[in-house]
């Protein structure tokens, strides 16, 4: 199915009681990170989007119960001159998680395709292969056992705008902006048109895009913690091992332990 932007702009308010089904989502994605730990699972979650879609607030919130232990964070920024002097995707092979961690990159490997085509950080013959490149690195991740869940996290104009100006009101805020913010909000056109395309050809079967409309963040969050907390249940066993019986005699030893079942 074709992926337009324009889909998922409502910006809907969550119908609920956003606290406590934020609390259960983060309830439920804790068990299913002691899954992906126990099965010695892998998976990498990715997110794109606009300038001010609010990727960190999901972030924070998706990782809130989490074991630090077993997930890191990849703020994806600029490449240094040693990672310009490799293939764009070397600094991205560098963070893939290992067994049991789960990877969460805050932007990634379709800056290729995107702010490298817009900005002519990359040539037209680059870009263009970009797409080829993506999917078959994808691909290989997949073959190999990582799970890979790409969320691209939508917002109008409108709303970035608004985003824009509370950092520039809320003193704590104002280092999460800066003058390349206004530069890629003026090219929104060429953002947009390169969006498409990298949705038509980088939405697989093996790694399907995922769009949340972010205009309404209460529900925003809650649409992207509910689809990373699908996408891992389907792709990680959630059944948990009987106790270890010999930690079971040392349990009775020790204190009288009494199976609660």
């Amino acid at each position: 199915m074709t992926i337009n932007l324009s889909d998922y702009e409502t910006g809907a308010k969550y119908k609920g009681d956003y606290d406590a089904a934020l609390l259960a989502l983060q309830h439920r994605l804790s068990k299913i990170q002691v899954a992906h730990i126990l099965h010695r699972r892998r998976t990498v979650i990715m997110l794109e989007g606009w300038d001010g879609a609010g990727k960190g607030g999901i972030i924070k919130r998706m990782t809130a119960d989490w074991d630090p232990r077993y997930y890191q964070v990849h703020p994806i920024a600029a490449p240094t001159r040693e990672e310009l002097d490799h293939h764009f995707l070397w600094r991205f092979w560098t963070r893939l998680p290992a067994s049991q961690n789960i990877g969460l990159f805050d932007r990634s490997w379709y800056g290729r395709v995107l702010v490298e085509r817009v900005e002519k950080y990359a040539t037209k013959a680059e870009w263009k292969r970009g797409y080829k490149d993506i999917n078959a690195f994808e691909a290989q991740q997949v073959d190999t056992g990582t799970n890979i869940i790409k969320l691209f996290v939508h917002i109008t104009q409108e709303t970035q705008d608004e985003q824009l100006a509370q950092r520039l009101d809320t003193p704590w805020k104002r280092w999460k902006t800066g003058t390349d913010d206004y530069r890629n909000r003026a090219r929104r056109a060429e953002y947009w048109d390169a969006m498409h395309d990298m949705f038509e050809k980088t939405d697989t079967k093996q790694a399907p895009w995922k769009v949340i409309d972010n205009n309404n963040r209460k529900a925003g969050r809650i649409a992207a913690l509910t689809y990373v907390a699908e996408r891992l249940e389907k792709l990680v066993p959630m059944d948990f091992p009987a106790p270890d019986p010999e930690v079971v005699k040392l349990a009775r030893e020790a204190f009288g332990y009494k199976s609660a079942k």
